[in-house]
């Protein structure tokens, strides 16, 4: 995409060329003004000398002119020295007519049927004309320098107030509630407008996030209660002596279903709630000691297939976070490692820095297809890869927390969980 051009560039560029065209458009005037008063004063001084000439020659028949190369009288019709340039002059004043190397001022009249041409030598009053014109035009020069760094600073001072704006808007974070613009110094009424309806729109929003969370927290506490039902019945459905087999394998995968709903909808109470008010039920919790057992509560999934759960090393490390999250968010990722993966071993671990690392011997993921997955991810889930992975990823944006995805040479993938945001041993 081009770069734009900011507000005070625009400006300066748009406001120096209209002083440009209004200084060429004053100086063509002036010139023409100029050229037109010049030629009324060389038309009236070339006819009084010419009318005075015509008035002494018809006086005294011996009366001749000498021309002094200044001021040259030529009779055009009959005189042979006559420079070829006004040989063929109609009558009238002619201006900036050159001949012997000089510009001339030529006025040509009419004497009893014969042509004489009165010619006034203006080579030095035009190079004195020019002399005149060069500081004209560096002056205008130097006030558009002028006027566009004057005007340059100016606009940037103007819209400072607008750019501090901008910024106040750029940090805003989008799940945190009573955020508002502050009005920046020296704002124009226009900037208080727009900070205005902007506020207006942050409160809107967060009156339409509260009444969206609540909907959230009160549709999955009324689905915990259903969900609990069916599992318990299904338990209870399950001890029933002389049950067949097929109904056994039945219930069973009821009840492992059932759990997973429950793990959802937990997830969905956590991101209902706001960041502030969730740490509020943080605890301390032995990240290294809670690994085996969630890891024990998804051994079940691997039956039926040649697939091994291997824990360790687990380097010790103490969270301040709620123990249910961490249950859900850790469980989601084996789950969909051992759902991913048909043979082979499963290896969980912790890390240093509170970093949860699980690797499969999946199919695995290119580099391309982990990006677009992040990609699809960021764009609200991905149905290949399952509600849960969506849910974890917005639970690492609500608690600062980290997904990492990468493939595991040689096949498989590798999930890194980092949790050092809430580390504190």
């Amino acid at each position: 995409m081009s770069k734009r051009l900011d507000l005070a560039r625009q400006i300066t560029i748009g406001l120096v060329l209209y002083g440009v065209l209004l200084s060429a458009a004053l100086f063509t005037h002036g010139l023409l003004v100029n050229e037109r008063a010049e030629r009324m004063v060389w038309q009236a001084m070339l006819e009084t000398s010419m009318t005075d000439l015509l008035e002494r020659r018809a006086h005294d028949g011996d009366f001749t002119w000498r021309n002094n190369g200044k001021l040259d009288l030529y009779r055009l019709d009959g005189q042979a020295d006559v420079p070829d340039g006004l040989r063929t002059l109609p009558p009238g004043l002619h201006d900036e007519v050159v001949f012997n190397d000089n510009t001339w001022v030529v006025l040509v009249s009419q004497d009893q049927g014969e042509r004489i041409a009165l010619a006034l030598d203006i080579d030095g009053f035009e190079e004195g004309e020019w002399q005149l014109i060069k500081p004209v035009i560096l002056f205008s020069a130097l006030f558009m320098l002028l006027l566009g760094v004057v005007t340059y600073f100016g606009v940037r001072l103007l819209v400072r107030p607008l750019r501090d704006m901008a910024r106040n808007i750029g940090a805003l974070v989008p799940d945190r509630r009573g955020q508002r613009i502050g009005l920046p110094a020296r704002a124009s009424a226009e900037l208080e407008v727009i900070a205005g309806a902007l506020n207006g729109y942050l409160e809107r929003n967060d009156r339409f996030v509260e009444r969206e969370r609540a909907f959230i927290d009160t549709a999955s506490h009324e689905l915990r209660t259903p969900v609990t039902v069916i599992r318990s019945a299904a338990h209870l459905a399950l001890g029933v002596p002389g049950l067949p087999e097929a109904a056994q394998r039945q219930l069973a995968r009821i009840i492992d279903t059932t759990r997973e709903v429950e793990e959802l909808v937990s997830m969905l109470l956590v991101l209902a709630k706001d960041p502030a008010r969730l740490r509020q039920s943080d605890e301390r919790v032995a990240l290294h000691e809670l690994l085996p057992e969630i890891v024990e509560d998804h051994r079940p999934l691997c039956a039926g297939r040649a697939l091994t759960l291997v824990v360790g090393p687990l380097l010790p490390c103490t969270l301040t976070a709620a123990e249910s999250v961490l249950r859900v968010a850790i469980g989601n990722l084996l789950r969909n490692a051992i759902e991913n993966s048909e043979r082979g071993e499963i290896h969980i671990g912790l890390e240093q820095d509170a970093v949860v690392e699980i690797r499969d011997p999946g199919h695995g993921m290119t580099t391309e297809e982990i990006s677009a997955l992040y990609t699809r991810l960021a764009q609200g889930g991905d149905r290949r890869a399952g509600i849960g992975l969506a849910l974890i990823v917005r639970l690492g944006e609500h608690l600062g927390w980290q997904l990492q995805i990468e493939p595991d040479a040689p096949r498989g993938t590798r999930v890194r969980l980092d949790l050092s945001s809430v580390r504190i041993e």
